[in-house]
């Protein structure tokens, strides 16, 4: 059975989130509300009777946020206000930034020039050249690094003043604890986000088309401007390894660990997840844990309610 979204809005506003002691959300502010005491708030479901509760005590993730998509309200989390940095989730909103603000832009040739060669560990090479629209997908399946420079600097003439569009977006979207201050998320002490701040990003992202596009895609051959085609395969393996999956990026840096936004949908239900410095090499086992058992809530709370 499918869930309208007024019904959905009302299950998931009854189920009670325990965050991390005896805190929960207010589900009357969605992602951005206030805390308030889970002793005190309504319940229909006891979410540590909810089959894969327990398996979350195994997840090394420091800081993650799992929400139901349509409503935004959140299921279960842990210090998803913490500052940390969010490695190539950054390019979430590179991405988006490009597709606002270059929609006229998409069939520009963008020639990687030394000025943007500045990682070098990326896929494009010095005086590469592709038209933009290939080149945000190879960003964001291959999280490239010097992608996302020639990117920012075709779009806004160089990387700082793109960095200063980044975080007026951020302001937009009430990400109120975040900063950006390159548009890769390569090191940088002044490059931050929490959790909270980036499901906000990826909640917005994910209801343009053309994002969702491309953060949905497995695999691709980007043709480059003198006609050569390269494979790409998308870095986030749950597009083939979970069931639903569809979408949205991957991340990771020594000071990160490993870091994920990921996007799923079972049976009408959708649900965001994103998760913040997982021990290495646990983020894709560590992601469908917590999803299962966001589905296992939603369906918990539809047979408490139709008993």
């Amino acid at each position: 059975m499918f869930f309208n979204l007024k019904s959905l809005r009302l299950l998931i506003a009854m189920v009670v989130i325990v965050l991390s002691g005896s805190f929960a959300f207010s589900c009357s502010g969605g992602v951005g509300g206030e805390v308030a005491s889970g002793e005190n708030a309504p319940r229909i479901v006891d979410l540590d009777t909810v089959s894969g509760r327990q398996s979350l005590d195994s997840v090394t993730a420091e800081s993650w946020l799992l929400v139901e998509a349509s409503t935004g309200y959140p299921i279960y989390g842990k210090d998803w206000n913490r500052r940390l940095p969010p490695a190539s989730l950054t390019k979430m909103m590179t991405c988006i930034l490009a597709l606002e603000n270059g929609a006229d832009k998409m069939d520009d040739t963008i020639s990687i020039t030394e000025d943007v060669f500045l990682a070098k560990n990326s896929r494009v090479r010095l005086n590469d050249a592709y038209l933009m629209k290939n080149l945000l997908v190879e960003m964001m399946l291959l999280s490239d690094n010097d992608a996302a420079f020639a990117i920012a600097k075709h779009i806004a003439g160089d990387t700082l003043k793109f960095c200063k569009l980044m975080n007026q977006k951020a302001r937009e979207l009430n990400m109120t604890r975040t900063h950006f201050a390159n548009p890769n998320g390569i090191p940088n002490d002044s490059n931050y986000s929490t959790a909270q701040d980036l499901m906000h990003l990826m909640t917005y992202c994910m209801r343009d088309p053309r994002f969702a596009k491309i953060v949905g895609t497995v695999e691709e051959d980007i043709p480059l401007a003198d006609g050569r085609h390269i494979p790409s395969k998308n870095t986030n393996r749950l597009l083939e390894e979970y069931e639903g999956c569809i979408g949205v990026k991957t991340g990771f840096i020594n000071s990160s660990g490993g870091c994920l936004a990921v996007a799923a949908r079972r049976d009408g239900v959708t649900l965001y997840l994103v998760l913040l410095k997982s021990r290495y090499g646990r983020r894709f086992s560590e992601a469908p844990l917590i999803l299962d058992y966001g589905f296992n809530v939603v369906k918990a709370a539809k047979q408490k309610t139709t008993n």
